[in-house]
């Protein structure tokens, strides 16, 4: 169980320094007016991702939860692919990536890197990690959980980021 307490304790910490590049990416994204939309939903949103957190080693030690090998272990590869996704796509959106809905109107979708091929792949990543890192340790009450919620949330924003995305992306006026 130490180990899992670890491994949860790895993606908090990799969690903040998300927020760090994010308050950074703000800054830089607000000082060319940039539109902030959906704060709406992202508490539900931070809550939802800290209730993972939470309720990874909870479940495990609450309910006992055993270490089943067979699941450990892929669910292991499906965190780190998940961490390497979500990487990929804030170091190709650069100074753009945000936690929040943030986009600076007059600049022209990304469409590099994983966004070639999808027009959201963090969110991809979110959902693999939802369930990737609860199933490594077989929470999957968490898993279960975090998954229904997610999908709610994540319907409301990407239906407020795709408008986000398409207001922005109208002509600047002089």
């Amino acid at each position: 169980m130490t180990w899992y307490a670890l491994l949860v304790a790895a993606v908090a910490v990799e969690r903040v320094a998300e927020l760090v590049v994010a308050r950074r990416n703000e800054r830089w994204s607000r000082a060319r007016r940039a539109i902030v939309a959906g704060d709406g939903h992202y508490p539900a949103m931070v809550a939802l991702h800290v209730g993972l957190l939470v309720g990874c080693p909870l479940e495990v030690w609450l309910g006992g939860r055993p270490f089943v090998p067979a699941l450990a272990w892929p669910m292991l590869a499906v965190l780190v692919g998940a961490q390497a996704l979500r990487w990929w796509c804030i170091g190709t959106l650069g100074p753009r990536w945000n936690t929040r809905v943030i986009v600076v109107p007059g600049l022209p979708l990304v469409a590099r890197g994983p966004y070639r091929l999808l027009r959201h792949p963090n969110y991809v990543a979110v959902v693999a990690e939802g369930l990737a890192l609860p199933l490594v340790h077989t929470a999957w009450v968490t898993a279960a959980a975090f998954t229904v919620l997610n999908a709610a949330v994540l319907t409301v924003r990407v239906r407020c980021e795709n408008q986000a995305l398409t207001a922005a992306e109208a002509p600047v006026p002089a």
